[in-house]
């Protein structure tokens, strides 16, 4: 059962389709994209996306008016 709740962008569903469809799209423009260019695109994506947020966090907790508690 799924109780967890997490960003869509954080999703590795979403962002393997959104890479899959552009893959597709690549592909029908003349582009050869292989499997596994796929699945290290997406994870780079993830860990990028993760990284953006770590900094934003860092960046928001650096520019607070209060203390954490």
């Amino acid at each position: 059962m799924m109780n967890d709740q997490k960003p869509w962008y954080l999703s590795k569903t979403i962002w393997g389709a959104l890479v899959s469809v552009s893959a597709t799209v690549a592909m029908m423009a003349g582009m050869p994209v292989d499997a596994g260019s796929q699945a290290v695109l997406t994870e780079s994506i993830l860990q990028t996306i993760s990284a953006v947020a770590a900094i934003v966090a860092i960046v928001g907790r650096v520019g607070a008016n209060s203390r954490i508690g």
